[in-house]
């Protein structure tokens, strides 16, 4: 017998710019001809129009600040650990 695998599916990845344009015009000509002309799903265009409404910012400015977010985080991570360092030896010089 063959068993055929079932193929997965690859998930597209879109940068910020293509979804601030794809939601410009999807404001300008509607969601559902956006779409089509787009070949992306309807559900897409709405997700990102949701999530850019929650945010109020553009999908750019929103992923510029998730790195930032994400660099402070790590800093933020850096310095306690070297503030912990310190206070041993301060406590093991005194």
């Amino acid at each position: 017998m063959n068993e055929t695998k079932p193929e997965k599916k690859i998930r597209k990845k879109y940068s910020p710019q293509f979804k601030d344009q794809a939601l410009e015009r999807a404001a300008k000509d509607g969601v559902p001809q956006a779409a089509k002309d787009l070949g992306i799903a309807e559900a897409m265009l709405y997700s990102w129009r949701a999530k850019q409404n929650q945010g109020g910012d553009s999908m750019e400015n929103q992923k510029m600040q998730q790195a930032e977010m994400a660099r402070l985080k790590r800093e933020n991570a850096r310095l306690q650990e070297e503030n912990s360092f310190l206070k041993k030896v301060a406590t093991c010089v005194l």
